[in-house]
């Protein structure tokens, strides 16, 4: 598995805070997806500008890649009734796939998912065995689909694992998944991308712009809470990831040839630093990462970030804050909050270059 060496660090998850009204964070995704807003970042100059998602296009080069995470949600979450006791109701999200019939799964309420229970899903479509019990508690979940493939049945029975703090029924299903959504085993969306129309893409294309895909599974690492003080404390959880040989090589002859590397979402950046050497070469593999990024690291690959407002004390903001720096950073969340902006996976955009 890929890891980061330990960063020596004394920030506390508490010097990520900032204060969020309820209103601020986004129910419903901006429609069309490219009308979001979008927050321009200069590092250098430190100068900010207030734009829509579409003007992204005018800050790409023609010589620049653009990093996709194409990973495609899946209908994760799961109501199962225990076989004994049919008044009984758990719920399951599947977080990755650990065979061909198990998978790692988060249960609520786990106490009620013992070693040995099995459980009903969709009127008997399904069935599944808790078979052991992994790091954090999580259950791994073998299940019976009677010959079926189970992204089939999951289409059916399953429903879209929306983010907590989204409180209001999505109606299109296919808002919560990017326009080149490809590879199935996500339980979450890389939320970047939602941004993307198909002929947003297609002007980018036209102008020179690479548009590269690699993949990350988004799983529990993305979005497990901070518990520990220490940021350096605290361990990821591990996710899945590739390269294929193709994007590597595309990727590292653009950069070679003065092309920026434009990670969209903490996803694609995560898997060209997991990915990349010292030297700022991208290799192509297949592996788990459990990769964490707060300020002290030094990026080897990615060098302009699209991304999301993320919530106070996460990972995420951890990462932003260390591509650009924190104290600025949370200025600039601040500001977001003082001029409107939406948060979270369904809210707008950060241009961080």
């Amino acid at each position: 598995m890929v890891k980061n060496e330990r960063i020596k660090t004394d920030l506390c998850k508490e010097d990520f805070f900032y204060e969020l009204p309820q209103s601020q964070i986004a129910q419903h995704p901006a429609e069309p997806r490219d009308t979001s807003r979008l927050m321009v970042i200069d590092r250098k100059s430190g100068e900010i500008a207030h734009k829509h998602f579409y003007d992204i296009i005018d800050y790409l080069r023609p010589e620049d890649v653009l990093v996709i995470n194409d990973s495609k949600v899946i209908p994760a979450r799961l109501y199962g009734t225990d076989a004994e006791k049919a008044d009984r109701t758990v719920e399951f999200l599947l977080l990755r796939r650990r065979g061909d019939r198990a998978w790692e799964t988060l249960v609520r309420p786990g106490k009620k998912a013992k070693l040995g229970r099995k459980f009903i899903f969709g009127d008997g479509l399904l069935t599944g065995e808790i078979t052991d019990i992994v790091e954090e508690g999580n259950r791994i979940v073998t299940f019976s689909a009677g010959g079926a493939e189970i992204y089939t049945l999951l289409d059916k029975i399953g429903s879209m694992p929306l983010p907590p703090y989204i409180t209001e029924k999505l109606e299109d299903g296919s808002r919560y998944q990017t326009v080149y959504a490809k590879e199935e085993g996500s339980a979450a969306a890389p939320t970047a991308g939602l941004h993307f129309t198909t002929e947003l893409l297609d002007r980018i294309r036209e102008k020179g712009v690479a548009v590269v895909p690699v993949m990350l599974h988004v799983g529990l690492g993305t979005f497990r809470p901070v518990k520990e003080s220490k940021v350096g404390d605290h361990v990821m959880h591990s996710e899945y990831f590739s390269v294929s040989p193709e994007s590597a090589d595309e990727i590292n002859r653009r950069r070679a040839a003065g092309g920026r590397v434009i990670a969209v979402g903490t996803t694609s950046c995560r898997v060209l630093e997991s990915a990349s050497d010292e030297n700022g070469i991208l290799h192509p593999m297949a592996d788990d990462t459990g990769i964490f990024i707060y300020p002290g690291y030094r990026f080897k690959m990615t060098d302009a970030l699209i991304t999301n407002f993320h919530l106070p004390e996460s990972t995420l903001l951890m990462l932003v804050s260390a591509f650009y720096d924190r104290e600025k950073m949370l200025e600039a969340y601040k500001l977001a909050v003082r001029e409107g902006y939406r948060f979270f996976s369904f809210g707008d955009a950060m241009f961080i270059e």
